[in-house]
């Protein structure tokens, strides 16, 4: 067992006016199995990058471990070969042998290291990238996302497969996976970073804990310094009028008083005094203690959206649908029956390949959302209710490309609403002065999120909304649904998620 240590850790994007890390300093074990969380555009993929000496910082990381980093970057050229053509280019050293026996813990035949990499499912491409990943020895390997774009079968596979596992960090945003396979975390917070026993769960149970005692506090703080201050004021105030009387006085009011009545009163005005600077003191520990309170406190604001109602009640209506591919002999959708009523929320279920994503393609189409052509042979009822009006996230971002306001101008969106809705989905203000391209991809779901939210809609298509999406903004989303009950058909692989929100599911 070695130890990563990070001391005074700076860093920032060349050209970037905001710091990704400063003054960063902690410690972890390479015989942990950590999960990495934070807010997206925090920098989680950046310091797995820093761990592998890819950019320049300031500050120190000491270790003597090596790093290995998931996923590897598969070109378009190996793409058309085997994964067993290409191996030791992802690899160096990495042996056929090993990467067979990973393969078997991952409930996966050897074969597909046979076949073209581009015909491979994605989660078959994931299973060989892991096992090449931990076919390895005396490394500590960094794991991104692993989960996205899987199935739940191919998920719980891997699921188990790194639960089994140790000496790894792992970014992602899968509550139920964090929860199986971790047993330390580091946390990137608003302000601070800290290092925990536990799992996601256990840690999530601490910080709502921490975050209502550091409410609590913050209340008492302001409290005693509104009586301090009102305090303060007041002593003030008698200490003025009092001196005031020191010079001048009418004999025949006050006929007591004598001209060395005046160093008593004097003597009383600077002991008045000395009590305000006291109580100022107090107030400036009081304001001290106070800050830094609610530094890292989640601020999750709540969400909105403009569900229509339909004249009809039902709005999609599916019955022995079949569907494929002018060029595949294969059945994409074979025999798919469902209906979609108002107020249902319609989980889209199956492995990689079953059509779901197909599925939506076509009813996008069919509402005049997607002019894309589709060439196919289909059999079956496949209808819509006439008039729908669909609101669509694509799963692909890769189109993401420009500023805000060309984006809002295309979609017909107001750039000041939008703005306001990405701020509430935690984007910060200076993201919106940068190109699309340059977001994280987290980022740029958001992006697709808040457009979604600002379209009016009968129906919702989502088409796994959730990938690259941090804790916070979905349990935010759970909630917005969960109030404003929109009629939705999506797709998601987060089990929690669809276990909230899903009011039916279909099996593809």
């Amino acid at each position: 067992m070695a130890q990563i240590s990070v001391n005074n850790l700076t860093f920032c994007y060349e050209g970037s006016f905001d710091t990704v890390f400063e003054n960063v300093s902690f410690a972890i074990d390479t015989n942990w199995k950590l999960g990495f969380i934070g807010r997206n555009g925090k920098g989680k993929t950046t310091f797995l990058r820093l761990l592998q000496k890819q950019y320049l910082y300031t500050g120190s990381i000491d270790t003597t471990v090596k790093f290995d980093y998931f996923p590897y970057l598969v070109t378009e050229r190996q793409q058309q070969l085997p994964a067993a053509d290409f191996m030791e280019e992802l690899k160096t050293g990495c042996e056929a042998w090993r990467v067979i026996c990973e393969l078997s813990e991952l409930g996966e035949n050897a074969e597909i290291l046979y076949r073209p990499y581009h015909t491979l499912s994605y989660g078959e491409r994931t299973k060989i990238l892991l096992a090449v990943l931990f076919s390895g020895e005396n490394e500590f390997l960094l794991i991104d996302e692993p989960t996205n774009h899987l199935d739940y079968d191919a998920r719980e596979k891997v699921k188990l497969y790194l639960a089994a596992k140790k000496g790894f960090i792992l970014v992602s945003h899968d509550r139920d996976l964090l929860d199986e396979c971790v047993d330390h975390v580091l946390v990137l917070n608003r302000q601070t970073i800290e290092v925990q026993n536990g799992n996601f769960s256990s840690w999530w149970e601490n910080k709502q804990r921490n975050d209502k005692f550091a409410i609590a506090e913050n209340e008492k703080h302001q409290k005693e310094i509104k009586k301090l201050k009102e305090a303060a004021q007041r002593s003030l105030s008698w200490a003025d009028k009092n001196e005031n009387t020191k010079i001048g006085f009418d004999p025949t009011k006050e006929h007591d008083r004598s001209i060395s009545a005046r160093a008593y009163i004097g003597a009383k005005t600077k002991k008045m005094q000395s009590r305000v600077k006291q109580m100022n003191h107090r107030l400036e520990r009081e304001i001290e203690e106070k800050e830094g309170l609610l530094q890292d406190l989640e601020h999750v604001a709540d969400l909105k959206l403009t569900k229509l109602v339909h004249h009809k009640h039902t709005l999609v209506h599916v019955k022995d649908y079949s569907l494929s591919y002018a060029d595949a002999k294969k059945l994409v959708l074979d025999k798919v029956s469902f209906t979609l009523n108002q107020g249902d929320r319609i989980a889209l279920c199956g492995k990689n390949g079953s059509g779901k994503s197909t599925l939506l393609s076509k009813l996008i189409q069919m509402t005049g959302i997607s002019d894309a052509d589709m060439s196919y042979s289909e059999e079956g009822i496949c209808e819509t209710a006439s008039g729908l009006i669909v609101s669509y996230i694509p799963q692909d971002t890769s189109y993401l490309k420009g500023g805000i306001k060309a984006f809002c101008e295309q979609n017909s969106l107001e750039k000041s609403l939008f703005c306001s809705v990405l701020r509430q989905l935690d984007f910060e203000r200076e993201q919106f002065a940068k190109d699309m391209g340059q977001y994280s991809e987290g980022q740029k779901k958001k992006v697709l999120l808040a457009a979604s939210l600002l379209t009016p809609a009968h129906l919702y298509i989502w088409d796994e909304p959730l990938n690259y999406i941090d804790v916070f903004s979905r349990m935010q989303i759970e909630k917005l649904i969960l109030e404003y009950e929109p009629t939705m058909l999506f797709v998601e692989h987060d089990i929690r998620f669809c276990d909230k929100i899903a009011t039916k599911v279909v099996n593809l």
